[in-house]
């Protein structure tokens, strides 16, 4: 769905690229993480891929056929939610997406429909400027969403949401995803990128260290051993790690399932793409 080659790019007046060559492909129907720091060239790309940002350097094939070639029908198949609420205040959410759903040829869904998707059917007929910034996060999918876009873009989908709503929005995008959409995220927020995407791209000061899917990065770049948290014959907590190849002939594991008073926790040592971005790229992934 996707294909990007060679991409540059320079803000004008500015001395030098924010985008240094990056080359990666979206498969149809897959959920693409684009991972990075702010200012890493996460929105540049994504605001280039959108059509927000002109004269680039480099190739990007949309739906297969080139960027540059689109017309206005480009937004008849891509949708885009913001990390910035941006909506008509003064009209209520079920009346913003009635606007909304009027721009587009193609059918559309229902907005009460797409509301409920996102937890707003019983705030329907509220004014956006009474919605918290919660809300207009999840009314900005809901937008994004009406006319069923081939393509999505997703910039921080959960940010600013609560535990459950981000949640909700998790299950949605996998839904979409089950429906037919292509997800495009740009975030800095790993745990997101772990439990939604297909694979992932590390991007820092506007080139990309790594593409990969999370769990073969995980066992890449995790070690091999698996740590028993038992308590011993006074009560006190104890650790100890074992290799994970050959673990069922080891005597000291077996012999310390066996013998501990009691085991609190077994688990394999598996590091966190977090810790794989900070170890590929030396950076923190501050928001």
């Amino acid at each position: 769905m996707i294909s990007v080659k060679n991409l540059t790019y320079t803000y004008p007046g500015a001395k030098q690229e924010t985008l240094h060559g990056l080359n990666f492909e979206v498969a149809e129907h897959e959920i693409f993480g684009f991972l990075g720091p702010s200012g890493a060239g996460k929105s540049t790309t994504q605001n280039i891929l959108i059509g927000l940002l002109k004269d680039y350097g480099g190739t990007i094939q949309m739906m297969n056929r080139e960027l540059n070639e689109w017309g206005q029908d480009y937004y008849e198949h891509i949708g885009v939610s913001f990390e910035l609420p941006n909506h008509y205040l003064k009209l209520t959410a079920l009346e913003n997406l009635n606007h909304f759903r009027s721009l587009y040829s193609g059918p559309t869904l229902e907005p009460m429909d797409v509301l409920a998707w996102v937890g707003l059917q019983e705030d329907a007929d509220k004014k956006v400027e009474d919605y918290s910034k919660g809300m207009k996060i999840r009314l900005n999918v809901a937008r994004s969403i009406i006319h069923q876009p081939k393509v999505l873009f997703l910039d921080e989908p959960t940010s600013g949401l609560d535990p459950v709503n981000a949640r909700k929005i998790k299950d949605l995008v996998l839904d979409l995803r089950r429906r037919g959409a292509t997800v495009f995220v740009t975030t800095h927020n790993m745990m997101v990128a772990d439990e939604l995407c297909d694979r992932v791209a590390f991007i820092t000061a506007g080139q990309i260290s790594l593409i990969d899917a999370p769990p073969v990065l995980k066992k890449q770049y995790g070690q091999r051993k698996v740590q028993v948290e038992y308590l011993n014959g006074a009560q006190a907590v104890q650790h100890q790690e074992f290799p994970l190849d050959g673990l069922g002939d080891n005597e000291a594991f077996l012999n310390l399932l066996k013998s501990a008073p009691r085991v609190e926790t077994i688990h394999t040592q598996e590091t966190t793409l977090e810790n794989i971005f900070i170890e590929v790229t030396g950076q923190e992934l501050s928001p």
